[in-house]
């Protein structure tokens, strides 16, 4: 494959490394859209897909030791690699203004609203927060299944913390 090609599919280095960021603000444009899906299940079911695609993949491996290695390295190359680090906040920046536009729309208020501003704020935090659980409990699980239950159980509590809070940012009433 020639390099003019990889950079068709991939516009940058670091996309190419980091190549979740277009489908989250995919998936995010999708399911935070979903009037039936509160914006925390909306953000829950995106994050859920992501674990579980990640997991399958270790499941995949021949050496889930190895496999645990090789994942714990990843986060650490993203980590120490002042571009990677970059492209991830550009990202977060751009996934923000997507979430905080699609729920200004939910709630009849401006994208530059404080709420809507502060609400996708939160949701978002839970990537990270879900990476660090990746990284607290990669080291000790047993098995992919056992990793994805207690990322996705500490993701979840969090997501409760992040929902009580979002409780009161409903949508505008409209009078008639």
């Amino acid at each position: 494959m020639s390099e003019k090609t990889v950079f068709n599919y991939f516009p940058t280095k670091e996309s190419l490394v980091l190549d979740l960021g277009e489908t989250t603000l995919i998936s995010l444009r999708d399911t935070l859209a979903d009037p039936d899906l509160s914006p925390v299940e909306a953000v829950l079911e995106t994050l859920s897909g992501q674990l579980a695609g990640l997991t399958s993949r270790l499941t995949a491996q021949d050496d889930w030791a190895q496999a645990r290695v090789v994942l714990l390295r990843f986060g650490a190359l993203i980590g120490s690699t002042p571009s990677l680090r970059a492209y991830q906040r550009d990202m977060t920046d751009r996934q923000g203004a997507v979430a905080a536009e699609i729920l200004a729309r939910r709630t009849g208020v401006s994208p530059d609203d404080p709420g809507p501003q502060i609400a996708a704020a939160a949701l978002l935090a839970l990537w990270p927060f879900q990476f660090q659980a990746l990284r607290r409990h990669l080291p000790h699980a047993r098995t992919s299944e056992e990793l994805h239950d207690e990322v996705n159980a500490d993701v979840g509590r969090a997501a409760q913390l992040i929902d009580a809070g979002l409780s009161s940012f409903a949508p505008a009433r409209r009078s008639l």
